[in-house]
């Protein structure tokens, strides 16, 4: 009998798992974020906006998936020094590292799943950008792009 309640106790624990996930999500601010490159390419994302400690907190932890054209912004309110990881991410993704003036200033690229290993901004960043890795290569977003930060704060939903 005992068992029979810890086993029930547990598969519900396990069902409810992506219901939290989900919820999470569901309580993210969403917003079209474009990207200019240095040669006038424009990509568009459709990202969901971190901004409290909370939010920034859990990122992308425990997604299994990322659609192509998708993202999370991780707004930090003003211009520091960020240091990221990947603790609980699955995914591999591309950190970009965005100034107050919309600025890329760098670019982490494919980084490793589950690594607990700190990226760091190389100076004040006000965003943090992640996609899935290699995107932005494959978009040609390096250094110097530009992103439209002020269209996708208005944007946000």
């Amino acid at each position: 009998m005992i068992s029979e309640i810890w086993r029930s106790a547990v598969l519900a624990l396990f069902l409810l798992l992506p219901v939290a996930a989900s919820a999470q999500e569901a309580g993210l601010r969403k917003a079209a974020l474009a990207i200019e490159t240095p040669g006038g390419k424009r990509h568009v994302f459709q990202v969901e906006w971190a901004g409290t400690a909370a939010e920034r907190e859990h990122g992308l932890m425990f997604r299994a998936e990322l659609d192509a054209d998708a993202g999370m912004i991780f707004d930090f309110g003003l211009a520091r020094t960020v240091m990221m990881w990947m603790k609980n991410t699955p995914l591999s993704l591309d950190m970009l590292f965005i100034d107050e003036e919309g600025v890329v200033s760098r670019i982490a690229e494919r980084t490793v799943p589950y690594s607990q290993d700190i990226i760091a901004s190389p100076g004040p960043v006000r965003y943090v950008l992640e996609i899935n890795g290699g995107r932005s290569a494959a978009l040609g977003i390096v250094p110097g792009s530009r992103v439209d930060i002020d269209a996708a704060r208005a944007s946000l939903k």
